[in-house]
């Protein structure tokens, strides 16, 4: 599991599976963190995540709330088209779940996925050149990184084929002039990428204004990446989700209702 779970945590506080539960405390988790990392926009943007048993349903933040008011309860769970599966009182944000719905469709890697407009990371990808290989964290993902030009707000059914196309095998999208999709096969994997991808863009966005990068040659990048892909197991990122989890707790454990 994700998370670790106090034992009154274990049984449902609202209509559903025991593997529904786990999902949504582990996705108000990643809510809280995120908000409390700063990484969020009022009520807008998303975390989603597949409800576990299912092809077709996931969870999404009640439109309206805060990051940091999201619940393992008040999660709302949507069918493949944006609409609301149960009498979860809160509204959808359709709009911004259309992007997050092609990629659930149609990439099986695409288990947990959030798109955020954090400062930073929309400054890179409003940059020519997108994320440059100039820092530690960047280096990660050269070459890993698709593109995606900006078309306006990503409301259009039709635009769904252009960002499968553009993020091809990837689990991030930058979307240019936007902000970045990251996506994860498990939702602590979801959590470490987007944390380094997150720090590669502050750190970009900080060298810039202290004059020209320093850009690392391919063949230190192949070596960064090699060792770093023997990280790459089915555990990444579990324990960093975790050690966040802990100290969400510390400054208000709601997220468990």
């Amino acid at each position: 599991m994700a998370t670790q779970l106090q034992s009154n945590d274990n049984a449902p506080k609202i209509d559903c599976s025991a593997e529904e539960w786990q999902a949504r405390l582990d996705l108000a988790a990643a809510y809280r963190i995120f908000a409390h990392l700063g990484w969020c926009e009022s009520i807008y943007n998303h975390i989603t995540l597949r409800v576990p048993g299912t092809d077709d349903h996931f969870l999404i933040n009640p439109y309206g709330l805060l990051w940091e008011e999201v619940t393992a309860s008040n999660l709302v769970k949507i069918d493949g088209d944006g609409n609301k599966v149960g009498d979860n009182p809160y509204p959808v944000n359709l709009a911004g779940f259309t992007q997050h719905s092609v990629f659930h469709k149609n990439l099986s890697h695409a288990h947990a996925i959030v798109h955020t407009h954090t400062p930073d990371t929309m400054a890179v990808c409003s940059t020519e050149g997108g994320l440059q290989a100039s820092n530690f964290y960047s280096c990660f993902f050269e070459g890993a990184i698709g593109y995606h030009d900006f078309e306006g707000i990503t409301v259009r059914a039709e635009e769904g084929v252009r960002l499968v196309q553009n993020v091809g095998n990837h689990q991030i999208l930058m979307l240019r002039n936007h902000g970045p999709v990251v996506m994860g096969r498990t939702i602590h994997e979801m959590f470490l990428l987007y944390y380094m991808l997150q720090r590669a863009c502050e750190v970009q966005v900080k060298t810039a204004s202290l004059g020209a990068p320093i850009v690392v040659p391919p063949e230190v990048i192949e070596t960064h990446q090699r060792d770093r892909d023997k990280q790459l197991t089915d555990t990444f990122g579990k324990l960093d989700f975790e050690a966040w989890t802990r100290k969400i707790d510390t400054i208000d454990p709601s997220w468990r209702n």
